[in-house]
């Protein structure tokens, strides 16, 4: 038996479809591994090695994938082609004890061509990848958990800061300033009815000798129909052309997530959701689990030779040849781009969204459509649009000319935007959209009226979600699988609001940024952030060796850490960990006292809880996923409730199983019966067997 580990067990349903009875695909539901969520994690001293924890809730998935393991004639490593899923890979492998061999493989859809392409192409493991989101995942913590407790004691207990999130937010802080301090300015707009015989035009005031011109005030204005009283209206220019519009590049993370939002009014966090059902795999009824769209988060509009043979074979199928160009279509990926995978695309155009309409749900339809038609269009030919400009001239002093405009377009050839159409596009012949001009150069037209208004400058528009996923991305702020989670991160910590489709910054994520910048002006630099990321894509590409990025770093940081601390007027910086105090909520830091660490509120004196350092940790709640700890009760006993309290008030007299029963849905309790650890419902009885207590204890 051969064995597949992919991150995810809606992929592993989707790739184990492809496969033969020698494969068995398991997931390992992400990352194993992680920085442990109560210290740092990180030795400073020791050249910033991180100290990598087991997740709690990933003890069991661990457990079951070494006895798959220990079954298995060969393993395949196969979580997802980016540095993230580079680490888990490893991680895997050594926490199941795989020997450092081929075993790595990845695919960039999920397809029965491109999975079964990889088996035949296992690698090693590429620790460059591995130490590029080894040095990202230090970063972030050394940042995360020095700069937060320094807001949390000068704004308010609770608050975090991030390396890239408060960049982000910089962003929105100075567009919402922007916004407040905007002083409008004044400028009026002049329109003039025109004919001549039969012959009607509205004509808009543009420019003055050719060079565009805003009318910036009522005097001014005044002046200007002083000057044209009595003058001749004359049509100096009608001027025909064809002008070409050209098809948009296919998707990339950072562009879909743009078009979604701003076209479905979803979230981004939502279209990544979608999208990763689409890459994934959706249950389709007759077929099963069916993978529908490449990899996901990429930021190259590069695709395929193969793709692009296929686009063009059904481009000529559907369209005709007027709409195939001679040559591919090529796009230029960004230079600040990884390029590591393809561009976002269906895997194959067989599957029409029509096809699909009725077999999936609305919303994967909608982004299912988008991603389709637009790679459909990126392979087609440009549209043709017939255009009309006529100026009309109007000598007001000897020299200067006021133009006044109207123009007009219509469609010629549609080009790439048949693939946008629900309906297959008529004929054309060479004279469609013709557009035919009722007047021509030299004709003296008589006014019947003028027409103006005053209007004012408005301020720079907030961002969106849309706008400022493409802000980032040409700031170089995070990278395409980052976006949606930053901003999801955002509005959880309310430093961020809505008016309408438009985010705000809060005037608590005002604060953070202002109190950020004090001492730690570099973490809010977008150029700083940027280099770091591109640092990062060196680390990647063997170019540089992660911990020296860390140590030119930490030295910067750590004095500007120590001058922060001495604002604050603290000695030594508590060390926010994420249990809650179960009397306010607050997330506790550790406090040194007579008797050594021990846990403490960081409301004092408006709280005063405390608690032992050492909890007892016990397992996982059913309920909210965070962690079980042994309690003692005011009148002595001991019950077991999970560490989320109060926003989560599990709580049980007896050590509980980390889900509920799958039979009735009650709670489970452990109980050890002849060295087998079990966990048996509180109300129907019944039982599972998880593992040998004493195989459990080694």
């Amino acid at each position: 038996m051969k064995l597949v580990i992919v991150e995810s067990p809606k992929k592993a349903k989707t790739i184990e479809k492809y496969l033969g009875s020698d494969f068995k695909v398991r997931a390992s539901g992400g990352h194993i591994c992680d920085l442990p969520d109560r210290s740092l994690g990180i030795d400073i001293n020791n050249n910033f090695k991180p100290e990598y924890v087991v997740n709690p809730d990933k003890e069991r998935t661990i457990e079951a994938l070494k006895q798959e393991v220990a079954r298995a004639s060969t393993v395949y490593l196969a979580t997802d082609p980016d540095r993230e899923g580079e680490a888990i890979s490893w991680h895997l492998a050594v926490h199941l004890g795989l020997p450092d061999d081929c075993n790595r493989i990845e695919f960039h859809e999920i397809s029965k061509k491109a999975v079964t392409a990889a088996l035949l192409a296992p690698r090693k493991i590429d620790m460059n990848l591995v130490n590029a989101q080894q040095a990202r995942r230090v970063l972030d913590r050394l940042v995360g958990y020095k700069i937060s407790p320094v807001i949390s004691r000068k704004i308010k207990s609770g608050l975090s800061a991030g390396r890239v999130q408060s960049a982000a937010l910089r962003m929105l802080v100075d567009r919402e300033r922007e916004v407040r301090n905007f002083v409008p300015q004044e400028y009026w707009t002049l329109q003039a009815l025109l004919h001549k015989e039969d012959s009607k035009i509205k004509a808009t005031f543009e420019e003055i000798n050719g060079k565009k011109h805003r009318i910036a005030s009522k005097a001014e204005l005044d002046d200007m129909l002083a000057n044209m009283k009595g003058k001749d209206y004359v049509v100096d220019v009608v001027k025909k052309a064809v002008r070409k519009t050209f098809p948009q590049p296919p998707f990339t993370t950072s562009t879909l997530q743009q078009d979604a939002t701003s076209k479905f009014a979803m979230s981004a966090p939502q279209v990544m959701q979608i999208a990763q059902q689409l890459y994934e795999g959706i249950e389709i009824e007759g077929e099963g689990h069916v993978a529908l769209v490449t990899y996901i988060r990429t930021d190259s509009v590069r695709v395929s030779t193969d793709a692009i043979f296929d686009a063009r074979r059904y481009i000529e199928q559907t369209y005709g040849a007027d709409y195939l160009p001679k040559s591919p279509m090529n796009y230029k990926t960004s230079n600040q781009a990884q390029d590591a995978h393809e561009a976002i695309r269906p895997i194959s155009l067989d599957r029409t969204p029509q096809s699909l309409r009725k077999k999936l749900s609305h919303n994967n339809y909608l982004v299912y459509k988008l991603i389709y038609d637009r790679f459909v269009a990126s392979q087609m030919m440009p549209a043709l649009y017939n255009t009309l400009d006529i100026r009309v001239g109007v000598q007001a002093t000897p020299d200067q000319n006021y133009g006044f405009h109207t123009k007009g377009r219509a469609l010629k050839f549609a080009g790439y935007t048949a693939a946008y159409s629900e309906s297959k596009p008529a004929e054309t012949d060479d004279e469609a959209g013709d557009i035919t001009s009722p007047l021509d150069e030299g004709d003296v037209l008589v006014e019947d009226e003028l027409k103006y208004e005053q209007k004012f400058t408005k301020p720079p528009q907030r961002y969106t979600e849309s706008s400022l996923i493409k802000a980032m991305e040409e700031n170089g702020i995070g990278r395409p699988s980052t976006y949606a989670s930053i901003i999801s991160v955002l509005s959880k910590r309310a430093y961020t609001g809505r008016d309408g489709k438009y985010m705000t910054a809060t005037e608590l994520g005002e604060q953070v940024v202002d109190e950020i910048n004090k001492h730690f002006s570099n973490i809010l630099d977008l150029k700083f952030t940027a280099n770091m990321e591109q640092s990062l894509d060196d680390i990647g590409a063997g170019k540089r060796e992660w911990q020296n990025l860390i140590a030119e770093f930490y030295p910067g940081f750590k004095a500007q850490l120590d001058e922060a601390y001495h604002d604050t007027g603290s000695k030594k910086p508590a060390e926010v960990t994420d249990i809650k105090c179960d009397k306010c909520g607050a997330f506790m830091v550790i406090k040194e006292g007579r008797n050594g660490r021990f846990l403490a509120c960081p409301n004092y004196p408006a709280c005063k809880n405390t608690r032992s350092l050492d909890l007892k940790v016990v397992g996982k709640c059913p309920r909210c996923g965070s962690p079980v700890a042994e309690k003692t009760s005011k009148a002595g006993k001991t019950f077991y409730g999970c560490t989320g309290y109060p926003k989560c008030d599990f709580a049980a007299g007896f050590v509980p199983a980390p889900y509920f029963c799958p039979e009735c849905g009650s709670a489970m309790k452990q109980i050890n019966y002849r060295n087998q650890l079990k966990y048996k419902c509180t109300k129907c009885n019944h039982v599972e067997v998880i593992a040998n207590s004493t195989d459990k204890k080694e």
